[in-house]
């Protein structure tokens, strides 16, 4: 056991009222469970334990996670499980696009596990989704939100660029400090590589970011990644709260107040993010379809104003 690791013997630290949610009971909630599980499709709302799935499925909103259910990492802070994935599933492309057309989709959000095994790291099933939602809803906007290709990034990010994500988003999770506990089988500078690459590949793709707070990092530490990912021209942050899954995941250092996560989100404000959501339950997809289009208006109102 690391140093975050909790001893399961002892109970974890009750959630505040600000981030208790009601139980998923609803028709849409039903309705969206009972087509993802007709489709064959995975979602990072049920993998990772996600608080925002009951609100999230009642509207039919839901965030696909293509490659499989079992990630080749293992994380302190996911729920997803670790292991030898399955074979990747070569119906998964089309079933994602017909899942968006059938939910009504505006904004579709698609994320995968790690696949260390894949020879391009599942590069070419992000490219296979996106085409796929390209011919069957061509007004949905694609949001996708992978993981670092250790070793494959550049060849990955350029094919995925070149299908045209309207958003790219990969998430920075912590502070550099503590990605040896935190998120081992990554690297802080490595993901922010990847950013800065695909701006570098396309700069009209909106990029975007998040990390977890309540892990025991430092105000100025998340002032510095929030620079950092500035320095990557990030478009949109994300901060919420870390919550722990299970007694064997990475214990809950702090409960973030909804006061201070205002008060970074209006430091991230100030550092020229076009769009930032901070408070204690945003995750990378809550609210995703409004907040595109913020950042798009935003971005849009920033140009006009250069132009002036």
């Amino acid at each position: 056991m690391n140093d975050l690791t909790p001893d399961p013997s002892i109970p974890r630290n009750r959630k505040p009222d600000w981030i208790r949610v009601k139980a998923p009971v609803s028709k849409g909630y039903e309705e969206t469970r009972a087509l993802m599980r007709e489709l064959k499709l995975n979602t990072v709302c049920e993998e990772a334990a996600c608080p925002n799935i009951g609100e999230c499925w009642t509207k039919k909103h839901a965030t696909v996670m293509i490659l499989g259910d079992v990630c080749t990492r293992a994380c302190a802070f996911c729920n997803v499980k670790t292991g030898m994935p399955r074979k990747v599933d070569p119906l998964e492309p089309e079933n994602v696009a017909e899942a968006a057309a059938r939910l009504g989709l505006q904004h579709i959000v698609v994320t995968s596990v790690d696949r260390d095994d894949l020879p391009d790291g599942g590069a070419g099933q992000f490219v296979k989704v996106i085409e796929a939602l390209r011919r069957t809803t061509p007004a949905t906007t694609i949001e996708i939100l992978t993981p670092d290709f250790r070793g494959l990034m550049r060849p990955a990010v350029e094919a995925i660029c070149a299908a045209g994500p309207d958003v790219y988003n990969h998430n920075l999770e912590t502070v550099p400090r503590l990605y040896p506990t935190i998120r081992p089988g990554a690297r802080y500078y490595a993901s922010l590589r990847l950013l800065e690459e695909v701006k570098r590949h396309d700069p009209a793709i909106f990029t975007k970011s998040g990390i977890m707070l309540g892990l025991g990092e430092e105000r100025l530490e998340v002032h510095q990644v929030m620079d950092d990912m500035r320095s990557a021209d990030v478009d949109f942050i994300t901060m919420g709260q870390y919550l722990q899954p299970t007694p064997r995941h990475a214990a809950v250092a702090d409960f973030i107040t909804p006061q201070v996560f205002n008060a970074y989100g209006a430091v991230a404000r100030a550092k020229g993010f076009l769009q930032v959501a901070a408070s204690p339950l945003t995750r990378s997809s809550y609210h995703a379809d409004a907040d595109f289009a913020a950042m798009k208006a935003a971005r849009t109102a920033q140009l006009a104003k250069k132009a002036r």
